[in-house]
């Protein structure tokens, strides 16, 4: 991972044009190619960013980021104030908690929710970036990735996003949909999941463990 903080500006070139004035900022380059630019607020978030597949281009104080589609990102550097990279080893991966990991298993044990002639084909997943949740055909044999969380939110998006990108490269699996499932969506992940091509299912964890509603009982 590259470490890079510079007075900069950021243009965006794509489906929308964006633009960033010049400021101190934290640029993160990741071994997997994204480049995110970053500001000291926001939590986590970027100011803007390039999912990979994409590739960095250096010539003299303007990077360049561009992917497939043809979007860029064009960074203008006035002065670089910190400039490191680390090695940050292999990636164990994500443990998800009980809940999380139970709605996995309830789904997979369940897959006609998604729809009827859904069909597994098998849970996590294995891809070079990190296991899918879980993998399964829709009723006309078209390949499913199904990405499970218990609050859906934008970093659940991009991760999808990530697989897709991935898993469609594979010549026997693609074309492969995506299926964003969370028993809590934001609507701000709900929008940018439907921008993208990508179905929002809303899991009702009671109701896959075959758990009986409690809303006519006297006791």
């Amino acid at each position: 991972m590259r470490l890079v903080i510079a007075r900069c500006q950021v243009d965006y070139a794509g489906r929308l044009t964006a633009h960033l004035p010049m400021a101190t900022r934290l640029l993160l380059v990741k071994a997997d190619g994204s480049v995110s630019i970053h500001s000291d607020d926001r939590a986590y978030k970027p100011l803007n960013w390039m999912s990979p597949p994409c590739w960095l281009t250096e010539n003299g104080d303007t990077w360049t980021v561009a992917n497939k589609s043809g979007e860029q990102l064009i960074i203008e550097i006035a002065e670089i104030l910190h400039d490191t990279t680390h090695d940050l080893g292999p990636e164990p991966g994500l443990v998800k908690d009980g809940v999380e990991a139970h709605l996995q298993q309830l789904l997979a044990e369940h897959i006609a929710t998604l729809g009827e002639g859904f069909t597994l084909i098998r849970r996590e997943y294995p891809t070079p970036i990190g296991p899918v949740d879980i993998l399964c055909r829709d009723h006309s044999g078209t390949t499913v990735a199904v990405e499970i969380k218990r609050r859906g939110e934008l970093d659940g998006v991009e991760q999808l996003t990530r697989y897709l990108d991935l898993l469609n490269r594979d010549p026997l699996l693609a074309p492969v949909h995506g299926v964003f499932a969370a028993q809590q969506i934001k609507p701000q992940a709900r929008t940018l999941a439907e921008d993208r091509g990508i179905r929002c299912v809303t899991l009702d964890y009671d109701a896959l463990r075959g758990m009986d509603s409690d809303e006519f009982r006297l006791f």
